[in-house]
């Protein structure tokens, strides 16, 4: 369900679900932003960065929407170029939680897109889902969405029983 608001220094920004149609535009914004995506966040396989790689990963989205385990999100700003990306991953509506995740690109950073994105994830989970928890996994040093999660309302939990709580800090977020 698409929306549009005033944010920061663009002038609107639309939110919608990922289209089949948005194979190029993605194709082009995970490029021209993959050096610095990869600075936060594991990288993807080379495969993943040809029409016939992000096509398959736009239907691999789409067919967990369908069958209500994800909830893929574009960002466009006013001119309608896509500047980000938010996806509810995992969902479970036995245990009412999943994971959220979140990108934007480099040249949008620092104008609340990804609260903006990271509000929308919130929203749909608890009104589309009636989820009851949000997880999200960030690397330490990426002190930017760590702050974002802080102003979501999510808070860094405690490593499980195991100790092993590997590369990434584990925040939750109870809706």
């Amino acid at each position: 369900m698409p929306f549009a608001e005033n944010i920061g220094l663009m002038e609107a920004l639309t939110v919608r679900q990922l289209r089949p149609a948005d194979a190029e535009t993605l194709l082009a914004f995970e490029r021209e932003n993959r050096e610095w995506f990869e600075t936060h966040i594991e990288a993807r396989p080379p495969a993943f960065y040809c029409l016939a790689g992000i096509s398959a990963h736009i239907e691999t989205y789409l067919d967990g929407l369908a069958t209500g385990t994800w909830a893929p999100f574009v960002l466009l700003d006013a001119s309608g170029q896509m500047v980000g990306r938010a996806n509810l991953k995992h969902i479970d509506t036995q245990r009412r939680c999943a994971e959220v995740g979140y990108r934007i690109a480099r040249h949008a950073c620092g104008q609340g897109l990804a609260t903006r994105a990271l509000e929308h994830l919130i929203e749909q989970a608890r009104v589309r889902w009636g989820l009851r928890e949000l997880v999200a996994f960030v690397y330490e040093e990426n002190v930017g969405s760590r702050k974002v999660l802080g102003r979501c309302g999510f808070t860094l939990a405690q490593p499980d029983a195991t100790g092993d709580a590997g590369p990434e800090l584990r925040f939750t977020r109870a809706l």
